[in-house]
């Protein structure tokens, strides 16, 4: 206990320090009175891992001050967030020790216990969440704080534990992070939510980072000397940093791309981030950006068509710099983003910057897009409508006379359509699309222009729904579709990710039965990066059930730890599997890929289909494997066969 005390001590005077700079006397006193309050109400209380859980609110405190920068009664909201859920204290007790003020954030903070739940008990808690940004948008600062510190501290969980709070991290609280500019904070977020839904994944892609940091290390600090020294005689004050993506970045461009770690583009970006307080001359940021760009184009070539501008189009959490790609002396193209230290903190603090003069765009629209979704009476779709209003990403798109409209990436002009209004999403008909006849169902890109034609006659199929990406055009559709009367024994494997045994595996009760609760017809196994899974696990936390999927003979291939401790045998099976090779065509090729699989692995074809262009083959092989290591071993073998470039998994 004495070297905790320690620890307990040094975590809280970080916090004190971290303040000190930026609060009142007074207002650093109540400080370290909210902690006192926090520490005496916790003392009997230890977390998983077996340290004294006051350890956990002091690490929020510290989230709040030196990360997200909050204010003094954040602070103070954050040391004493679980004081009401998990203590005698009170809310009425805080607010005659703290204020009004500190007290109303406690109370958005604490999750409510009720007897019943509207929906259930996450999305209620998602709710009162979302609730508190039509008052203060602090209280849901101090939530992603709290939520951070968790997701650190995870490994000490049960896996079902572990796919419920990385599920909910998933769906809700990294696109919250994003979409209030935090961007630091949803990279935390979303990368140790894969480090426990994909441990396998995860540490594949660690490794091969690490690899190549170790082996393009000469080159790029040669190439980053070179861009600085050319600025600095321009008398510009910069630093170049290469900076990795972290393994969910690059996971989900391969996946988004269709390749292997081998084959995507561009794992590492370098940050040309100058100094805007000591420039020689009163350029504004965008200007400096600008020179920056001229004299760096000077010195390497510029891949055509790389250069994006998002400082005039910034994206929807607000995030600027300028992006091009440039060849380096190595003959390699090179990911360049140009921003200011503003730039960069404004990337960490996000909407908080704005804090005092105005709440920030974003916010404005949100509550405006909470209204909506409560007016509609559409709580069945509360937790997808909130979601997809939460997209990760977005694009700029245009109507002819140029007016601007944001749009999630992956949008088509139905979106573009219920964007604009009712009428226009319920009677598109057809659209040109940069002066192109297209499609209402054709997929957008960022600087579309789009000529909307919509016909009185045209109304929505159901199909529609799976044409689209906004929470406009969902819920439009849904409540069209809705008026007119439209939409409407044992452990299964998600038919959308197909989890083989051996793999990272969780099992999730099933909510679209009514037979009796606990039966084994009511467990559907995922695979952890299952959207699906992540879904379910963010909106029915407590139906996530931990699962090992044997991959031995001698051992039960499905135990469920759950209070039923279901044991299902399934010994014996095998599952199909599709892989995508791509490969130099020559005499034979199709034969050895054949003979690898069925003669040497003796795996079961059930299915073969290959084209040649070019002297590039593509070949799609459907066969039947027992567990996870039998797929792996046949990726294995295929990737040593001449002339083959990539495989890789085709999704079912």
């Amino acid at each position: 206990m004495q070297d905790y005390d320690k620890i307990v001590s040094g975590l809280a005077q970080q916090v004190f320090d971290t303040l000190e700079s930026r609060v009142t006397p007074q207002d650093l006193e109540r400080v370290r009175r909210a902690y006192l309050l926090a520490k005496e109400a916790h003392a009997p209380q230890r977390r998983k891992s077996g340290e004294p859980y006051i350890i956990h609110p002091i690490s929020v405190a510290l989230i709040a001050a030196k990360e997200l920068r909050l204010d003094a009664n954040s602070v103070i909201t954050a040391f004493l967030h679980d004081v009401v859920e998990d203590t005698p204290h009170t809310v009425e007790e805080i607010r005659q020790l703290f204020g009004p003020d500190v007290a109303g954030l406690v109370d958005v903070v604490t999750k409510k216990k009720k007897k019943s739940y509207n929906t259930t008990k996450q999305v209620d808690n998602y709710q009162q969440i979302l609730e508190s940004l039509h008052y203060d948008i602090r209280a849901v600062m101090v939530k992603i704080a709290d939520r951070l510190h968790n997701m650190r501290t995870l490994e000490s969980m049960r896996p079902d534990k572990q796919m419920k709070i990385a599920g909910e991290t998933d769906f809700f609280y990294a696109p919250l992070a994003n979409r209030l500019g935090l961007f630091e904070v949803k990279s935390d977020l979303e990368n140790l939510s894969f480090k426990y839904r994909c441990t396998l994944e995860y540490n594949d892609i660690a490794m091969w980072i690490e690899q190549e940091k170790q082996a393009d290390a000469p080159r790029l600090k040669l190439f980053c000397k070179d861009l600085m020294g050319t600025l600095k005689d321009h008398g510009i004050m910069c630093e170049c940093k290469v900076i990795y993506r972290r393994p969910y970045s690059i996971w989900r461009r391969m996946r988004e791309q269709g390749v292997d770690f081998h084959h995507l583009p561009n794992h590492y970006y370098i940050r040309i981030e100058f100094w805007d307080d000591i420039l020689d001359d009163p350029l504004t940021e965008k200007e400096t950006c600008l020179k920056i760009y001229n004299l760096i184009t000077r010195e390497c070539r510029e891949k055509p068509g790389s250069f994006i501008n998002n400082i005039d189009q910034a994206k929807e959490n607000s995030y600027q710099c300028l992006r091009l790609m440039l060849l380096s002396q190595s003959g390699v193209w090179e990911d360049i983003q140009i921003c200011s230290t503003n730039m960069v903190q404004a990337s960490i603090v996000g909407c908080m910057g704005e804090i005092g003069s105005s709440i920030g765009n974003w916010v404005k629209r949100f509550r405006l897009v909470l209204e909506d979704i409560a007016k509609s009476g559409d709580g069945q779709y509360f937790l997808e409508n909130i979601s997809t209003s939460l997209y990760y990403d977005d694009i700029t798109v245009f109507s002819p006379d140029g007016q601007g409209m944001f749009l999630p990436k992956g949008s088509t002009v139905i979106d573009y359509a219920f964007k604009k209004g009712e009428y226009e999403g319920n009677h598109a008909h057809w659209a040109r699309v940069n002066g192109q006849l297209c499609s209402i169902k054709t997929r957008l890109h960022s600087g579309d222009c789009i000529e909307l034609h919509t016909s009185p006659h045209i109304h929505p199929s159901k199909d529609w729904i799976d044409h689209c990406e906004s929470y406009a055009a969902k819920r439009g559709l849904r409540l069209f579709l809705i008026s007119r009367n439209i939409m409407q024994g044992g452990v299964h494997r998600c038919p959308l990710c197909s989890p083989l045994p051996g793999g990272d595996v969780i099992g999730i009760r099933n909510h679209d039965t009514s037979d009796t609760p606990g039966c084994i017809t009511h467990i559907t196994l995922h695979r952890r990066s299952c959207p699906e899974a992540i879904r379910m696990a963010s909106k029915f936390g407590d139906d996530v059930v931990s699962v090992k999927y044997a991959t031995t003979p001698t051992a039960p291939p499905v135990q469920i730890e759950s209070d039923t401790a279901i044991t299902i045998n399934r010994q014996g099976y095998t599952y199909p599997i599709t892989l995508d090779v791509l490969a130099v065509d020559r005499y034979h090729l199709c034969m050895d890929l054949l003979e690898e699989i069925a003669d040497k692995l003796r795996l079961a074809i059930t299915q073969v289909s290959a084209s040649s262009q070019d002297s590039i083959a593509r070949c799609r092989i459907t066969f039947m494997v027992h567990d996870v290591n039998e797929m792996l071993c046949a990726i294995k073998h295929i990737q040593s066969i001449d002339g083959v470039d990539t495989v890789h998994l085709v999704s079912e």
